[in-house]
């Protein structure tokens, strides 16, 4: 096998093997299954990775239905006169605390999400170690909030991007409260600006 001659990835070369048995209809494999390994777009990422999807018997019934979306509506917004795709703040946060907190970085990000009238589709977290340090996106309807940490340093960087009548500057008392930061720095961007 090529893998083991070090000429390509163990990870690559299952790919290439999941791909194959998938293409030659070898054996039939799901959406769900392809996206658990990161080869489908299509699939719906809050099913997978809970390892379920909402249409199949096994779905828990105490999973929250998946938000709708309207995939057909145009999302850039328009104001005084000029038509972007949406705001883009990046957010630095110093003397901050609760950054090596997995638990609480997820509600701080899930609650910023909904006070600015975003809706939630996937969320992904990871937890490093050793020092601690927490990375992780949430993906909405109308684009992205995103958390970088180094607890170390007592800093994080955030990402919030949001697109049609969604608020990003909302989400900033809900990370204050959270964070508790001695110094905040914040920039502004409008993105996909049309002229």
């Amino acid at each position: 096998m090529l893998a083991a001659k070090g000429k390509i990835s163990d990870k690559h070369a299952l790919i290439h093997l999941v791909w194959s048995i998938y293409w030659l209809g070898v054996g039939a494999m799901s959406q769900v299954s392809l996206a658990q390994l990161g080869m489908n777009s299509e699939a719906n990422p809050r099913d997978t990775h809970r390892g379920l999807s909402a249409d199949r018997p096994s779905a828990r019934a105490d999973m929250p239905p998946e938000p709708i979306v309207n995939n057909t509506k145009d999302y850039f917004i328009e104001h005084k006169g000029v038509k972007f795709a949406g705001v883009h703040l990046l957010i630095d946060l110093w003397g901050a605390i609760n950054l090596d907190r997995l638990d609480i970085i997820e509600c701080a990000l899930r609650e910023a999400a909904e006070v600015a009238g975003a809706t939630l589709l996937h969320t992904h977290l990871h937890h490093f170690t050793p020092n601690g340090g927490i990375t992780g996106v949430m993906v909405l309807a109308e684009s992205h909030i995103s958390i970088h940490t180094w607890p170390e340093r007592s800093y994080a960087a955030l990402d919030v991007f949001m697109c049609g009548s969604c608020d990003p500057y909302k989400t900033l008392p809900a990370l204050r409260a959270t964070f508790c930061p001695a110094h905040v720095s914040l920039s502004e961007q409008k993105r996909g600006l049309m002229t």
